[in-house]
């Protein structure tokens, strides 16, 4: 018995059934087991084709146990092709998502296969320059990157909002694929860090969020932006205060700074911080802010996210729904995890490409508060 690939194909193996299945128990360890696997699905078959064959060469495949793994194997590839084929459906999801909120998908449905599978790297291009720790706030972890395209004329602004549970993460870890394609296409791009847990609380994180879009507003046109649209994006507690800041903007003294265009979210947490409003800090659940002000949203999650069940993002979307004059675009990716904006995966592609076309139609000004 080859030992060595045995344990190499059931750690495979594991991966792969974790991916493939939904479960609600050992959210974050499951996340964690399954994020590369379930983004990067040609990847992994690659690493296991090449152990096979290297265990072939050395004559490991050979007999009744030798056939056992081989057979195994192709079941577990074939797992892989599933999950490859799950990505690739997400421009689909995307695409009836933005349809049924009167929006022209006819781009956003189409997959692009080759760059994902060749290049799923999210490194930074060289047509987008990087301007590193701008200081909006005297704290350490008050510092933001901007974004924007080299020596060209620049669109709209994007604010974007790590995850991390509001206690971990940073403005370089996730939706890099994300600030390179928006700088690249000509949007100023601002990635900010915000103080965390248990240093901080609800009042300070939303303290942070609301100044960056202030300094976004009177510094974006420093580096060449435009703060006549601006787009704020979140992921996971990133969405959470995204939704706040987007929810909570008519309430602040001055509404033109603060203003939001829209709003993104992806694999949000839209319930109360630490799981219950305390009567003496700021509402912490978007659930129970009205939404009739509120700006376009564009929110995004997987239905096999074990971290932030789907139910949650599902119920937000009612809420938006019942109450907002703006659009509200949903797209419910199949088999996504948490987390699926850390490569250029076909599923991340795909939403990327849907709010492309999302932006395109915001309305012409798409303020929501004086400017």
């Amino acid at each position: 018995m080859p030992i060595g690939f045995a344990v190499t194909l059931g750690l495979f193996a594991l991966c792969t059934a974790a991916a493939l299945f939904r479960t609600r128990h050992f959210g974050r360890t499951v996340y964690m087991t399954t994020v590369v696997i379930n983004e990067l699905p040609q990847v992994a078959s690659l690493c296991l084709i090449l152990s096979a064959g290297l265990a072939w060469v050395e004559g490991d495949l050979v007999g009744g146990p030798g056939l056992v793994l081989s057979v195994l194997t192709m079941v577990v590839l074939t797992g892989h092709v599933e999950l490859a084929r799950r990505g690739i459906s997400a421009g689909s999801a995307v695409g009836r998502a933005l349809t049924d909120a009167g929006i022209t998908a006819a781009t956003a449905s189409r997959v692009r296969l080759l760059r994902p599978l060749l290049a799923p790297l999210p490194i930074r291009p060289r047509s987008v320059r990087r301007v590193r720790n701008v200081a909006y706030g005297p704290h350490r972890l008050q510092r933001l990157d901007v974004y924007r395209r080299r020596g060209a004329a620049v669109r709209g602004t994007l604010v974007y909002l790590h995850g991390g549970g509001y206690s971990s993460g940073r403005k370089h870890w996730e939706a890099r694929a994300l600030l390179h394609h928006f700088a690249s296409e000509g949007w100023v791009c601002i990635s900010a860090d915000y103080r965390l847990r248990p240093g901080a609380g609800i009042a300070d994180h939303l303290d942070d969020a609301r100044s960056v879009v202030t300094w976004a507003h009177a510094h974006a046109g420093d580096h060449g932006g435009d703060p006549g649209t601006l787009v704020m994006v979140g992921s996971s507690a990133g969405a959470h205060l995204t939704a706040l800041c987007a929810l909570t903007q008519e309430d602040q003294p001055d509404r033109g700074a603060s203003r939001i265009d829209a709003a993104v979210g992806l694999y949000g947490y839209y319930g109360p911080y630490d799981g219950a409003d305390r009567s003496a800090g700021p509402v912490s659940s978007p659930l129970r802010l009205r939404a009739a002000s509120a700006p376009p949203f564009f929110l995004v999650h997987g239905d096999h996210d074990s971290w932030v069940p789907v139910e949650l993002a599902r119920e937000f979307v009612r809420h938006l729904r019942a109450d907002s004059r703006q659009a509200v675009v949903y797209a419910e990716l199949p088999g996504a995890q948490h987390g699926f904006d850390l490569f250029r995966s076909w599923r991340f592609t795909a939403v990327l490409t849907g709010l492309d076309a999302f932006v395109r139609n915001l309305p012409g000004s798409a303020r929501t508060g004086p400017g």
